[in-house]
């Protein structure tokens, strides 16, 4: 699904940032890192993750055990993490950078369709404005190209004082 947006997408260069580039950019890890990789267009305002569903996801284990369904807030975070990924490319930090994105709201949430295992969510972000250290991101998620969640986040980078 990923290489479908890749290719209808314009000739700028790409970077496909993999899983370890994420944990370098994410505080997130196991069990709340909520998505394996993304493709950034240099120079845009827009960022393309994926999360694999697997079965084995911590999250079945409760919700639900006869009718695994993932969390729509799970879903809502992988957006949110592709969106901090965006922030940190759009402002050309590196791993080193000391600074961090922290959600400041979620609005306009909807889920459209279920999540289930062996699915594979397409994250699509794109900035919808930034001033100084404030963003404004709206974050689609979509699986077999049919919508399944959407929201607008707003986000402040901020210094990592740890």
């Amino acid at each position: 699904m990923i290489d479908n947006v890749i290719e209808n997408s314009e000739q700028e260069e790409e970077l496909l940032i993999d899983i370890h580039d994420i944990m370098k950019f994410l505080p997130h890890r196991f069990p709340f890192l909520l998505v394996d990789k993304v493709v950034y267009k240099k120079n845009s305002n827009s960022a393309v993750g994926v999360k694999n569903v697997t079965v084995n996801e911590f999250f079945f284990l409760g919700h639900f055990p006869k009718k695994p369904i993932m969390p729509g807030v799970l879903i809502l975070e992988s957006l949110a993490q592709t969106a901090g990924i965006l922030v940190c490319k759009a402002r050309n930090l590196d791993a080193n950078d000391r600074r961090m994105v922290y959600f400041s709201s979620i609005e306009g949430a909807k889920f459209r369709k279920i999540v289930l295992p062996g699915d594979q969510l397409i994250l699509e972000t794109r900035i919808l404005k930034s001033k100084l250290n404030f963003w404004k991101i709206n974050g689609i998620a979509k699986v077999n190209n049919n919508i399944v969640a959407e929201a607008t986040f707003s986000a402040l980078l901020e210094e990592n004082n740890d």
